[in-house]
């Protein structure tokens, strides 16, 4: 399967979070651009999770421990682990979680 992400449209998941999704039988990739101000409440999921933070700041808490990310940044999320997030200005983010998310297709 080859893809462009100029073709797939974004899907807003959340409110200010708009990704644009690839799912395969064992892993969900999403491309997310996210509206400053946005939040993600804390939640956790059995997927095992990988964000990537390509633009922006992003204050990200795991399990209690709060951190500002910024570009280059990347965090592992273990499974069934508590987390949350706020985009402190427009963000770019890139997740990948295993296995496939299927919520989100």
């Amino acid at each position: 399967m080859n893809l462009n992400l100029a073709d797939i449209k974004p899907v807003e998941i959340m409110p200010g979070f708009h990704g644009k999704l690839i799912h395969t039988d064992q892993i969900s990739m999403a491309f997310w651009e996210v509206k400053k101000g946005a939040e993600v409440t804390s939640h956790s999921h059995m997927n095992e999770q990988i964000m990537h933070v390509m633009e922006g700041e992003f204050q990200f808490t795991l399990e209690g421990d709060t951190k500002v990310c910024h570009p280059g940044d990347i965090v592992i999320i273990p499974p069934n682990k508590l987390h949350s997030g706020k985009a402190l200005t427009n963000c770019k983010l890139m997740d990948i979680f295993c296995p496939t998310r299927e919520e989100y297709r």
